[in-house]
Order: C-alpha cells, then sequence, then structure tokens
C-alpha cells in the first residue's frame, strides 16, 4: 500500500523551487511511476479547448490528442469526475494507447480558477489494480498539485 501523505510531501518539496505546472507535472509523473507499484504508465494529459493534449508522463509512448468524452481520460475531463476503471476492456470507447493496460485511474486536475486544466492518468498491466484508498490518496495528491503548479 501506498504512503500517499509521503507522496504529497515529496511533491510539495519538488514544487518548492518552481511552481511553472511544466516541471511540477514532470516531477509528479516519475514519483508516482517510480513509487507506486505495478503501473505500466503515469502522467498527463492537459486541456487544450475541448481536448486533451499529452503533457508529462512515464512508460510507453501515449495517444497525442483525446476527445473530451472519449476514454477514460476524455470521459474523467467532460464529466469531471474521477473515473476508476477495473478493466478498460469492458470501458465503453477505451482508448487502447498501449495494450498492455488493464486498468486505470483517471483524475481531474483544475487551475487556481476552478478551470479543468488536465486530468491525472495512471495505468495498471493488472485488472483491478485501483482500489477506493488508492483513488483516495491519488484524489489527494491531485488536490496537492493543484495547490503546488500554476497553470498558466
Amino acid at each position: 500500500m501506498a504512503d500517499y501523505e509521503i507522496l504529497c510531501e515529496q511533491l510539495e518539496s519538488l514544487a518548492e523551487s518552481d511552481q511553472w505546472f511544466l516541471p511540477v507535472l514532470a516531477n509528479a509523473s516519475a514519483l508516482l511511476y517510480t513509487q507506486l507499484p505495478r503501473l505500466n504508465w503515469a502522467g498527463f494529459y492537459l486541456r487544450r479547448n475541448d481536448e486533451l493534449i499529452l503533457g508529462p508522463f512515464q512508460g510507453q509512448p501515449a495517444c497525442v490528442r483525446i476527445p473530451f468524452g472519449k476514454g477514460v481520460c476524455g470521459t474523467a475531463a467532460a464529466l469531471d469526475q474521477v473515473q476508476r476503471v477495473k478493466d478498460v476492456h469492458q470501458f465503453p470507447g477505451h482508448i487502447a494507447c498501449d495494450s498492455a493496460s488493464n486498468s486505470e485511474i483517471v483524475i481531474p486536475l483544475h487551475d487556481q480558477t476552478g478551470r479543468l486544466a488536465g486530468v491525472l492518468d495512471i495505468d495498471s498491466p493488472e485488472t483491478d489494480r485501483f482500489r477506493p484508498e488508492d483513488e483516495e490518496g491519488l484524489t489527494k495528491f491531485a488536490r496537492t498539485l493543484e495547490r503546488c503548479a500554476r497553470f498558466d
């Protein structure tokens, strides 16, 4: 079980030298990818108009553009709600950027005005990898990101 409180503290420490979103998200994706077990992708998609554009990540090459409402990330963005998917192959409209992914969790991110800025996307090769406690911890991590990163 990951210690999400420690991950949030590490993120805050990494963001102290510069709060511009790009280095903060780059370090956040590396932190999650190296500290959470059984992942094959951890990163961000950033809002541009009504689609998501690939941001900093760790893992295999990924889809560059995702329209709102498409796949797990686009659904999370369109609904502005966390999506925790036990089996991505059962998710209607799933976008298979990496065929090794079997479960996924996506958490919306907001800028300082409350506007959707993007999503945190984490994939695992294991089915049903993400538990309610992961959702809670990763949501806290996302709220920490929103406080630490300047989305401008």
